[in-house]
């Protein structure tokens, strides 16, 4: 396994990196956050150990920036920061793993090795097709410099479209998707809500993103509709 250790504070690095070592593991280690952007796009890691407090760029922001350039491989965030609110921007910012200072350093291979079993699995923190981007965090939704405005049903719905952009759903998976197991109505509701969607994400930017696909469902395309 090979991994990137971003992490400003020498003697933590030179501990983490020797305990791999000893493992078995190859270790690269950085200090900032600029560092690890460009190692990380250069190098097909296993995983990357990334410390929140870096200087410059801070982790949470260097995690966003590498899902920004899709750059895919498993994150474990380590960091002194155990409040839950830094824990959730973690892993909203495209984290994979959060692990708290101090940790056991069996735990933290531990982590690892669960990590480089999931692969670089593209998993982007903001969904998007074209212009139509979706927020899952924020349950914020805009095409080009335009926010929409949807309800929590439109919005599951559209959520549902852009985490298979291009795939065509039928309408029990859309209700699968948007809607629980006590929901028994097999009425026209994914239609009505389809032509929801398209009255917000689709009419006002004259475009056709969500089409119709005869006998089949509907489909989002993956270019957004331009």
């Amino acid at each position: 396994m090979r991994v990137l250790v971003v992490e400003d504070e020498l003697k933590m690095a030179g501990l983490i990196r020797r305990g791999m070592r000893e493992q078995g593991l190859v270790a690269d280690v950085v200090p900032n956050g600029e560092d690890a952007m460009w190692m990380a796009q250069a190098t097909p890691y296993d995983a990357i150990v990334l410390d929140v407090m870096l200087p410059g760029i801070d982790g949470f922001e260097t995690c966003r920036r590498l899902r920004g350039e899709h750059v895919w491989t498993p994150v474990l965030m380590l960091t002194a920061r155990d409040g839950v609110e830094d824990r959730v921007q973690g892993l909203d910012t495209g984290a994979d793993d959060y692990l708290v200072k101090p940790f056991s350093f069996a735990e933290l291979l531990a982590r690892l090795r669960a990590l480089a079993r999931r692969g670089p699995v593209e998993r982007p923190a903001v969904l998007h097709a074209g212009d139509l981007h979706l927020d899952p965090a924020s349950r914020r939704v805009w095409r080009g410099e335009t926010d929409i405005a949807l309800s929590a049903k439109e919005f599951a719905l559209l959520e549902a479209f852009m985490r298979r952009p291009g795939r065509t759903l039928d309408r029990y998976q859309l209700l699968e998707h948007a809607w629980d197991y006590t929901y028994e109505n097999r009425s026209n509701v994914i239609e009505v809500y389809v032509r929801y969607l398209r009255e917000k994400v689709d009419r006002p930017f004259g475009v056709e993103s969500i089409e119709t696909v005869r006998g089949a469902g509907y489909r989002l395309r993956a270019d957004g509709g331009r």
